[in-house]
């Protein structure tokens, strides 16, 4: 997959997720994707590891759930062959308590035939905890 063809795909995911059109997504999700959002399970039960389109899509029903999507900027995109690196400004409402999370995602992805076959994020995980929890951790 050449690096142009890798970004147009990117840029297709994302808009896809942002205006929330799942059944694109799952479209672009290979059958057997290996997915991790690195993150406390315990406040965030769509995080961890996930394998396969099934369990990806599972755990993308939950975030769905949980919170609704109020900002999803790409700030940077990088792409190389069939890999690439994305540094999101996103914004989540919390449906429970009608809080506001407000940070960046970095999301590492690789493609196979068109479809994402592999997918990581990482996020100040320290930060994003506080947010959903209302209050600062003491440590």
């Amino acid at each position: 997959m050449s690096s142009d063809a890798t970004r147009a795909i990117v840029n297709e995911l994302y808009d896809a997720y942002e205006r929330r059109d799942f059944d694109r997504v799952a479209s672009l999700i290979h059958d057997d994707i290996d997915w991790v959002i690195y993150g406390p399970v315990e406040i965030f039960p769509f995080a961890g590891a996930r394998q396969g389109r099934v369990a990806v899509l599972e755990a993308l029903g939950k975030i769905a759930e949980q919170y609704t999507l109020e900002r999803y900027k790409r700030e940077i995109l990088l792409a190389d062959g069939d890999r690439a690196a994305v540094m999101s400004d996103v914004s989540f409402k919390q449906r429970a308590t009608n809080r506001t999370l407000r940070f960046r995602l970095a999301n590492f992805l690789r493609w196979r035939d068109g479809k994402l076959i592999e997918f990581r994020e990482f996020a100040n995980t320290f930060d994003v905890v506080e947010q959903a929890l209302g209050r600062e951790l003491q440590i």
